[in-house]
């Protein structure tokens, strides 16, 4: 019998608290990357965009910006920062459905498996579908199928992972389930690629190392936020197992 009362787990408030704490911290980190390495960037696509409109005849290149650069860069950590916390109140609340379901009794590798799914379905499958674009890329026309398409890719990305979650759950023999849910995650994104149009807006003079450049920091600063927000969540998740009082035989000793 335990000598001391086992401290209770807490609540969704309390992990909600934790997460949005979390996802905070994780998106001013990728603020600050995206910043560093994202911005001059978008400022030399943005100079691009600009020498075009100047170079086509009869273009209208003096509209005033509704918000300055130097506004949209100070925007950035404000963005960066309520992205993270929603998505770390989104995995305070996937923790809090799906904990008891994991196989795992430490709540850090939890807490890092639903990240990396996360990270995985939110990000990676549909960064290879469609890659993000720097200012002066992409046709205005075409914004409403983009968005349509986009949406629907990042239904397959969760679809995907699931897929793949359950397909292990079919096996035993830890290679079976390793093969299992690599066969069902390949089958769900391949399906899933066909179908979906592409998208291909780059014009042929945009230059191809800044393009590639653009598309590493944004993809950079997804990996860095959801990196973080894992660790975060769950250094948060360890903090609440820390004994609150000494045990009653410790005392007895030192006493």
């Amino acid at each position: 019998m335990p000598l001391t009362a086992a401290k209770p787990a807490p609540g969704y408030g309390a992990l909600l608290l934790r997460g949005l704490l979390a996802g905070l911290v994780a998106g001013l980190l990728a603020g600050c990357f995206a910043y560093a390495v994202g911005e001059p960037k978008v400022d030399a696509a943005i100079a691009i965009e600009e020498a075009n409109a100047h170079a086509t005849p009869g273009s209208d290149h003096h509209d005033e910006e509704l918000v300055s650069r130097d506004g949209q860069k100070g925007g950035l950590f404000l963005a960066t920062g309520l992205y993270g916390a929603a998505m770390g109140g989104l995995l305070a609340t996937a923790y809090t459905l799906l904990r008891r379901r994991l196989r795992t009794p430490s709540d850090t590798r939890a807490a890092l498996s639903l990240a990396g799914a996360a990270l995985l379905g939110i990000v990676l499958i549909p960064y290879v579908k469609y890659p993000p674009n720097p200012p002066a890329v992409g046709n205005p026309a075409t914004i409403d199928q983009r968005t349509i398409s986009y949406l629907a890719i990042l239904v397959l990305g969760l679809v995907a992972v699931w897929a793949s979650v359950v397909a292990a759950r079919t096996q035993r023999a830890e290679w079976r389930q390793a093969l299992a849910a690599a066969t069902a995650f390949l089958i769900v994104v391949t399906v899933g690629y066909t179908l979906l149009p592409t998208v291909d807006e780059v014009p042929d003079t945009f230059p191809a190392d800044l393009l590639w450049d653009f598309r590493l920091a944004s993809l950079g600063t997804q990996v860095l936020l959801w990196t973080a927000l894992g660790l975060a969540f769950a250094a948060l998740l360890n903090a609440r197992r820390t004994p609150a009082t000494q045990p009653d035989h410790e005392k007895v000793t030192s006493g």
